[in-house]
């Protein structure tokens, strides 16, 4: 009898069986041959199929408990879809098997050489792990470009600090030494570091003869050192890498794209509304011209009472609108804010735990409203008094 070579098998074909009574693996195999011939014609005959190689060797696995036996029948292949689904489905009307009422359930059809694709994946995938500490020609040249920047960092004034050619007008100041490494590996080599997060005095002096774009991370502690830079520095324009990350771990990409959408410090900070964040900003920049009626807006309110009730709903996407005295009027939610705010009259405040949308700032502003404090404003272009914890 012929046998099915493993590497030919396309197919396996899976079923369950179960019979009231204790038979054996040869009672098994013989109703698969016996119980099936004639069903499909004789090219489909399963005797012909294994003799020509076409099924492999079918494997069973029995169990016998309490007068009763079950098991799993295994069918290889090397036959195509349509064939191996209607030998599957010729073995389901085997009703006995040996002396026993039988009942024979395919449970699925592998294809074996999807999972043999897998697995090629899979090691392929392992294989390129080895190959990762190889390098080709263009490898190696950029690695000798990138030691030659990085060869090039030089140290400026008595503070010794990483940097540059400095030879321009306009200087781009980071964090620390990797973020200099990493600029100059890309292209970009009038830098400067602070070599931590408090501003030196040499990059001080140096904000008062050229033009400074202070380039931070993206997270928390780059909106501190801006804090820091713009009290003690003349920043001409501010760059933030991407939310969450550093300058140091940027692609050249990312650290172009990050400097293309710089702005001029004045607007950054007055988009960011940060003015409890920053505020000795004055000391070396002019801040933008404020509408007296807004000057009024201020001191008619107890930012701190509204600070208070903004802690308060913290964390329930609730809202809380507020007439002139800052007394509560409504509790709200902030999906139901818009709609409350048309049936409402007197609200000269509103504390948010939420988004304040376009649409939102519109409809406060037209309302009489003075005061919005939210977690984020998709616009700032109102003469509502804007505030964010």
């Amino acid at each position: 009898m012929a046998k099915i070579s493993p590497v030919s098998i396309k197919y396996m074909v899976h079923a369950n069986f179960a019979v009231e009574g204790f038979l054996e693996k040869p009672d098994v195999i013989g109703a698969l041959f016996g119980q099936t011939e004639g069903l499909l014609g004789s090219d489909l005959e399963m005797r012909e199929l294994q003799k020509e190689g076409k099924i492999g060797r079918i494997e069973v696995e029995l169990e016998k408990k309490e007068k009763r036996t079950t098991g799993k029948i295994h069918i290889p292949t090397a036959l195509d879809q349509s064939e191996t689904a209607l030998i599957a489905a010729a073995i389901e009307t085997i009703e006995r098997i040996g002396p026993c009422d039988a009942q024979i359930e395919v449970e699925r059809i592998e294809d074996v050489r999807g999972s043999k694709r897998d697995y090629i994946v899979e090691r392929a995938k392992k294989l390129m792990k080895d190959l990762s500490g190889a390098t080709d020609s263009r490898e190696i040249s950029t690695e000798i470009r990138s030691s030659t920047r990085a060869a090039d960092i030089e140290e400026y004034g008595d503070e010794k600090l990483p940097s540059g050619d400095l030879s321009g007008n306009e200087i781009i100041v980071v964090e620390g030494r990797a973020d200099v490494v990493n600029l100059m590996r890309n292209g970009v080599s009038n830098v400067i570091a602070m070599n931590g997060t408090k501003l030196p005095r040499t990059i001080s002096d140096l904000s008062l003869e050229k033009d400074i774009t202070l380039f931070v991370d993206g997270d928390r502690g780059g909106r501190l050192i801006i804090q820091n830079v713009v009290d003690n520095a003349k920043v001409r324009e501010i760059a933030v890498a991407p939310d969450g990350k550093e300058v140091e771990e940027l692609t050249g990409k990312e650290i172009l794209q990050a400097l293309r959408k710089k702005m001029p410090a004045a607007e950054f900070l007055s988009r960011d509304r940060s003015e409890r964040a920053y505020p000795s900003f004055n000391r070396y920049h002019e801040r933008e011209p404020k509408r007296e009626e807004s000057k009024e807006r201020k001191d008619g309110f107890d930012e701190k009472k509204i600070e208070e009730i903004f802690n308060r709903i913290k964390g329930t996407g609730k809202a809380i609108t507020l007439d002139g005295n800052l007394n509560e009027i409504k509790e709200v939610s902030v999906k139901g804010l818009n709609l409350s705010l048309k049936k409402s009259g007197g609200v000269k405040a509103i504390v948010m735990d939420g988004t304040a949308t376009n649409t939102l700032i519109k409809t406060a502003e037209e309302e009489g409203c003075e005061v919005l404090a939210a977690k984020n404003f998709t616009s700032t272009d109102t003469k509502m008094k804007l505030m964010s914890f």
